[in-house]
């Protein structure tokens, strides 16, 4: 790898200033609520509705100065070519499911657009692979991605969600595995951005439990996106004969996940009440009805089916980094359950039962290791596995084995079989490689300590033997919520940052689930606070220990971590130089109006409570900006079809922020009406994403972008 240090070590050049379109002031119309009798006033509500003309020539005018600014950064399209080059290199793979002999996987095979599902005979051999479902040769265009895919038991058939343009709009579809053909069974509104959406196979392959939204005229336009509910289909019958089974009792903003026992004749659904990480089970035997299996009050997290047919349980009840439980048959009470794993340091963050091993993924601020337990309980080994990686996928394969993903934030992921007690873990063929050399790069873990004392930790990826002498160009990435955490991970469009002298830094804030259902309750609801709190802390240690200065220091978030990004942005508006917030929570007191906002209710709070209404007026970005103060410079992505964070969001306070900043700097307002939320989206649409995010903040930050394997230009 080239010397970086002499790169990153320069001093601070002007941003480079591009010809700017000139962006004319957005009209004010008042519009005032009250909110437990308190006045607030929102001169931008008019905004809000992305299908009026006068909405959409806005958003089209402001797109088109986004677009004239950073189309004129002279690192846009190097950054671009670059960052394609990376994600164009290696196949990749995400596995999920194993059936019928078979490894299902999803697969990115570069230079195509969307991922692909495969089936893979012998992960040892990539020539046993095979292409089921290919929505590169389904639509051209791109625009048509894989929701999420289950396969049928016998691993014959498999039930996809496909939609377009980052809707998550989903339809499912029926594929024979052999012959990639369809069988016939189309059924709508599957899947939305939401509540998702799920598919349990029942005994014998021939029919199927799946996740139904209400379709157009069973009620309302304004509750189609809610009251999720259960359906059965028999295959090869019309959709119109399809029956319902359960959902009438679960709350409007239920979320469904399911699964199957091994031979189809017992089923689970995992309830969400909504993203706050409150739940309930319900529990289906063959020749029964549906049956509630707990509360959400009893606290049981996950669940699923050993191959004996036990169900075996995650529980935070008097244990919030998680406890393993087992139900001896499905016909038990949650009151029979016995502990088998009790509650240990680190938090439960993934996991699988096989014929005799108890298999754990354990997270400890970040970083994750994967330990295995015969099924009383007793340690039989853990996973050698690199310092600062995490475990990624975990799949149940045949008899005790288990296939793992282990991953770094400067090595792709490698997928290992083990046998827990039968020998060391061994490679396997699914692997992906980079020709990025990032062996001067060093992957440390350090400590911040926030307002209240609690320390706060982060991941800093620096090159090797650096000065810390504060003119280090630094991106600081975070995200703080619904018990979520932010564990290592490859990304390839990370390297176009590093290749060029940058730092990059993750803040392990609480709302996370980095220490257990502890760490992500004390940031949710009336505590959001401290999840600012806890990433101002990570910046100012960054500053205080010279890796960086204001000047030299952004910051990223997206959704969750896009409100982040504004409550910075607004709290402390002098700690960065330059924020990209994509796809951010803008309007916190709003936002419960919005379809997915009323989902997000139990990790946000509403209005309607007097507590939660003053803790999220007190933080709402839209509402904290001030007129006549320096904000620092501020890219706002968004995008136009996107089902969980209405564009609205940025629409409105680009426009508030526009009015108010005396800096001087660009505040840019980016949407592409190519995507959603960020799920679905192709290779290029991300690519563009990630070249404009970088190319702005380099530019702001004073960094001249070079050619990879140039010497790095000095101002």
């Amino acid at each position: 790898m080239p010397d970086l240090t002499s790169h990153v070590a320069r001093t601070a050049a002007a941003p480079y200033t591009p010809p700017t379109m000139p962006i004319p002031p957005t009209p004010k119309h008042p519009v005032t609520d009250i909110y437990q009798g308190t006045a607030v006033t929102d001169d931008y509500r008019w905004l809000e509705d992305g299908t009026d003309p006068e909405v959409l020539a806005w958003s089209e005018a402001q797109n088109a100065a986004a677009r004239d600014h950073l189309d004129g950064l002279p690192s846009r399209e190097l950054l671009r070519a670059r960052i394609r080059r990376l994600f164009d290199e290696t196949p990749r793979y995400w596995p999920s499911d194993f059936a019928g002999g078979r490894l299902f996987a999803l697969k990115r095979q570069p230079p195509f657009e969307q991922l692909m599902l495969v089936g893979i005979a012998d992960p040892d051999d990539l020539a046993s692979e095979r292409v089921i479902v290919d929505p590169n040769a389904l639509d051209a265009s791109g625009a048509t991605a894989i929701d999420w895919f289950v396969p049928s038991l016998d691993g014959r058939l498999v039930a996809v969600s496909l939609s377009t343009g980052g809707s998550e709009n989903g339809t499912l579809h029926v594929f024979d595995v052999d012959t990639g053909s369809e069988t016939g069974d189309v059924i709508p509104r599957v899947q939305y951005g939401t509540a998702g959406g799920s598919v349990a196979w029942l005994e014998g392959s021939r029919a199927f439990f799946y996740t139904r939204y209400p379709h157009p005229g069973e009620r309302d336009d304004a509750d189609l996106n809610f009251h999720q509910q259960v359906w059965r289909h028999e295959l090869g019958r019309p959709v119109d004969e399809d029956r319902y089974e359960v959902g009438r009792e679960f709350p409007r903003i239920a979320e469904v996940e399911m699964t199957s026992s091994r031979d189809g004749t017992k089923a689970l659904a995992r309830v969400a009440h909504g993203d706050g990480g409150d739940c309930e089970f319900w529990l289906w035997a063959s020749g029964g009805a549906w049956r509630q299996l707990s509360t959400a009050d009893e606290r049981i997290v996950g669940a699923m089916f050993a191959p004996d047919g036990s169900i075996w349980l995650r529980s935070l009840a008097g244990a919030p980094n998680g406890q393993i439980l087992q139900l001896p048959s499905a016909a038990a009470r949650l009151s029979d359950a016995v502990v088998v794993l009790p509650q240990g340091a680190g938090s439960i963050d993934d996991w699988t039962v096989t014929g005799s091993r108890l298999y754990a993924v354990v997270i400890n601020g970040g970083p994750s290791e994967l330990r295995a337990f015969d099924h009383a309980g007793r340690a039989v080994a853990t996973a050698a596995t690199p310092p600062i990686s995490a475990i990624g996928a975990l799949v149940r394969m045949a008899g005790d084995e288990v296939l793992f993903g282990s991953v770094s934030y400067v090595s792709p992921e490698s997928f290992q079989r083990w046998t827990a007690g039968a020998g060391e873990h061994r490679a396997t063929a699914l692997r992906a490689s980079s020709s990025a050399d990032l062996s001067g790069v060093e992957v440390i873990r350090a400590t911040a300590v926030s307002r209240d004392g609690t320390r706060v930790p982060m991941t800093i990826l620096r090159p090797r033997g650096i000065k810390l002498d504060g003119h280090a160009p630094v991106l600081l990435y975070g995200y703080g919520g619904y018990g979520m955490s932010l564990t290592p991970r490859y990304n390839p469009a990370l390297l176009a940052w590093l290749e060029q002298g940058g730092i990059y830094v993750e803040a392990n804030t609480r709302g996370g689930g980095e220490y257990g259902d502890d760490w992500h309750r004390a940031g949710h609801l009336t505590r959001k606070q401290n999840v600012f709190d806890d990433f101002i802390a990570c910046a100012e240690f960054l500053v205080q220990a010279h890796y960086t200065s204001p000047a030299r220091l952004a910051i990223m978030g997206a959704s969750n971590g896009g409100l982040l990004m504004g409550a910075i942005l607004t709290q402390r508006p002098e700690l960065a130089r330059a924020v990209a917030c994509n796809v951010g929570v803008l309007d916190s007191l709003r936002v419960e109006q919005d379809d997915n906002g009323a989902f997000n209710v139990t990790e946000f709070g509403s209005t309607a409570d007097p507590e939660q209404f003053r803790a999220l007026h007190a933080y709402s970005p839209f509402h904290r900006v001030r007129d006549g103060v320096r904000y620092p410079a501020v890219l706002f992505t968004t995008g136009a079809n996107d089902p969980r964070v209405n564009p609205y969001h940025s629409r409105k306070m680009t426009a508030r922020l526009q009015a108010a900043t005396t800096s001087g700097r660009p505040v840019l307002l980016r949407t592409s009406n190519k995507a959603g939320h960020g799920m679905g989206s192709s290779v290029d649409e991300t690519v563009g994403l990630y070249a404009d995010q970088f190319a702005f903040l380099f530019d702001q930050l004073g960094v001249s972008v070079r050619p990879i394997g140039q010497e790095p230009q000095r101002s």
